[in-house]
């Protein structure tokens, strides 16, 4: 063990305890301490990579009932929840795709379009995960493009994907490159209405307490800038600041992929076969945000991955041998411990709004009435980032948007400043895997660590905040005029 695991493993526990033997705030449930402790607990193993990943996790079903948080009955749900299978299902094609080396005729192609260099092969990526995510759920997007910058990644740096995590060295190029899409797919889908649950829910919060419906092109208006600005800051941090070393040297020759191109010959049958299934996912991903079929509304992202994974199993490759194109020995080697990860985030997301944890922290911003427009933004924003780190920010979302309107009359300020705010922020949490599903999904690549994530995630946190405040502060009044005058005349009935 390293001397920053050392540490960790006894000051994960150490704060537990401070925290549980601390009085409790007043006005905060007994209840929401006992989870802080815990989010304190955790969060200080993910950073410090103190025992393994998935091992901290697991802490909630061990810890919550024990507190007496909530019973086992409750926590363990989370651990199934549905977004998770929409994760089993991306990684179970993603391995077909490996399977039949079709992920490397993708990534050549794909090099072959966007160029040879680092820093425009990351750009490329990035822009095209956060078009994507603009449009369909930024987690199948995340999916999508991680499996095919592995590919890339292997060609340009010589990273082979299929190593051993200990055997393969992690570069620059190839931490870039992951969490450029991570952070592309959260922050595309700022730029649509469908793009990320967080704005979904202003637009309904808005609609009930002010009777006002914001149309699709006035929020474009307002959050492709905002998405394009912030792309492009991430892309400079991370390809001339964060990971600039070395960059250079992970460049391909263009005549060296033409000859790989030309070595692969002409598409195999069961390369055509993965891609048709892949394709029909993805079409059915984007149909079901434009099309409306009341006979399928059951129907979620993750239930098209999983019919896409079963065809995989079902569909022959080779029927004189009885071979499919996807077998239990190949899809046995998704990462599973990323599912468990991901679990845990759900199970603390739960614990904060049971315990009534998140709306003790909304009420605490009371403290900063008479504090000016821009602090009071700047300070929403930074709790909503920060928060959204250890807990769903569609919960954050689904829980602090209604707080605003009340907070808004004590502070006298506009509750759409304040709202919009928390919609932007919850899509701006760069830090740690649990954060966003992207983050999980490029995490699953191992080509990032934690710590790395928190490094870079850390900066793009503090300029997405000041980026958030400034954008609602000058940018906003402008762009979206009418609601603001409507807020006008409604802030003193919230």
């Amino acid at each position: 063990m390293t001397l920053r695991q050392r540490l960790g493993l006894f000051l994960g526990p150490a704060l537990f305890l401070l925290l549980l033997l601390m009085p409790v705030p007043e006005g905060m449930p007994p209840e929401a301490m006992r989870v802080a402790a815990v989010t304190a607990l955790m969060a200080t193993w993910w950073i410090m990579e103190a025992v393994p990943i998935a091992a901290t996790a697991l802490l909630p079903i061990a810890l919550f009932p024990l507190l007496e948080v909530m019973p086992a009955s409750q926590v363990t749900p989370a651990y199934a929840n549905h977004i998770i299978y929409l994760f089993m299902g991306g990684f179970l094609i993603a391995m077909a795709i490996e399977k039949w080396s079709l992920h490397r005729r993708i990534a050549l192609h794909t090099i072959r379009i966007v160029g040879t260099s680092p820093q425009r092969v990351i750009f490329g990526f990035m822009f095209a995960t956060a078009f994507l995510s603009s449009w369909i759920s930024n987690t199948a997007t995340a999916m999508m493009m991680v499996t095919i910058g592995m590919a890339v990644l292997t060609q340009m740096s010589g990273v082979n994907p299929a190593q051993n995590e200990d055997e393969r060295a992690h570069t620059d190029f190839g931490t870039a490159l992951m969490l450029g899409i991570a952070y592309a797919a959260s922050i595309g889908g700022v730029a649509t209405l469908i793009g990320t649950p967080p704005n979904a829910i202003l637009a309904g919060v808005l609609e009930r307490q002010y009777g006002y419906s914001i149309g699709f092109a006035e929020w474009m208006l307002f959050g492709l800038p905002v998405s394009l600005l912030m792309l492009l800051v991430t892309w400079l941090y991370l390809t001339r600041i964060a990971f600039r070393h070395h960059m250079d040297s992970a460049g391909g020759s263009g005549r060296a992929i033409e000859h790989e191109l030309e070595a692969l010959g002409p598409m195999s049958r069961q390369e055509r076969r993965v891609l048709v299934v892949f394709a029909l996912v993805v079409f059915a991903w984007v149909a079901r945000g434009f099309i409306d079929v009341p006979e399928l509304a059951m129907v979620a992202d993750s239930t098209i991955a999983m019919l896409g994974a079963m065809a995989l199993f079902v569909i022959p490759a080779d029927w004189k041998r009885g071979q499919m194109l996807l077998d239990w020995a190949t899809a046995a080697r998704i990462p599973w411990d990323i599912i468990i990860l991901f679990g845990g985030g759900f199970a603390l997301a739960s614990a904060f709004a049971s315990s009534g944890l998140t709306e003790w922290i909304g009420g605490q911003l009371t403290v900063l009435q008479g504090a000016g427009l821009v602090i009071t933004v700047m300070a929403v924003a930074a709790l909503v980032i920060f928060l959204t780190e250890v807990t769903s920010n569609t919960a954050t979302a689904s829980l602090l948007l209604p707080v605003m309107t009340g907070f808004a009359v004590a502070t006298d300020t506009h509750p759409l400043f304040l709202m919009v705010a928390v919609a932007l922020s919850a899509s701006f949490a760069f830090m740690l895997p649990v954060a966003t599903p992207p983050n999980a999904i490029v995490f699953s690549s191992r080509q990032v660590t934690i710590p790395q994530m928190a490094h870079a995630g850390v900066w793009l946190n503090l300029i997405a905040i000041v980026l958030v405040t400034a954008a609602i502060v000058l940018f906003l009044p402008v762009i979206m005029d009418t609601v603001t005058s409507l807020v006008d005349r409604t802030a003193t009935t919230p």
